[in-house]
């Protein structure tokens, strides 16, 4: 599911270098279309929603471990993170910005800045989207969204958890997703070499 999903990302985002709106939105409609199918797929195939939710997160953090190379690159202006703290801005205001366009709030941080919620009051993932019945307890319909975080910040040598607590698929106000600091991840060279 990986090759072709990365393949129908590629055309997706394939646009995002022309100046035209239009090409842009119907760039996004196709990125979330294709994006559903996916899903519906998986939940066909897999039959299980936990499962999928599995193959989601999986699918995202490959994509997240990729992407973070284009982010950092059309990014120039963005430091190495010291923080959490920093790490969330940019996350939010630079990264859902550039690849999903939108920009959600940091809220709900613990007392030691160890952990945060992204408030997504818009899912470009969702839009056209109603869960089958089956579903709606127990599939995270954009949990793509936490394997991206999670690839991208291990990448940067943080390592996270990251997972929903609330989506608007299901019923809330606003689709939340929890972000946890674990550690910091030491460079390290392959074996054998130095």
């Amino acid at each position: 599911y990986y090759n072709e999903y990365k393949s129908y990302l590629s055309i997706a985002m394939s646009a995002r270098g022309r100046n035209a709106v239009e090409t842009k939105k119907i760039s996004s409609e196709l990125f979330t279309l294709t994006y559903g199918c996916m899903v519906a797929q998986l939940l066909k195939d897999l039959e299980n929603p936990d499962e999928v939710n599995k193959q989601l997160e999986k699918m995202g953090y490959n994509i997240g471990v990729r992407l973070i190379e284009d982010f950092l690159a059309n990014s120039p202006t963005v430091k190495r993170c010291n923080t959490l703290e920093e790490a969330a801005d940019v996350i939010s205001r630079r990264g859902f910005s550039m690849f999903l366009g939108i920009t959600p709030e940091v809220k709900n941080w613990t007392v030691n800045k160890d952990e945060f919620s992204l408030i997504l009051n818009d899912n470009p993932l969702a839009e056209f989207v109603e869960l089958p019945n089956h579903c709606n307890d127990s599939l995270w319909y954009s949990n793509v969204i936490c394997g991206v975080i999670r690839g991208a910040m291990e990448m940067v040598q943080m390592k996270v958890e990251v997972f929903f607590v609330q989506d608007v698929l299901r019923g809330a106000d606003n689709t939340e997703i929890r972000v946890k600091f674990v550690k910091i991840l030491e460079d390290s060279l392959p074996a054998g070499e130095d």
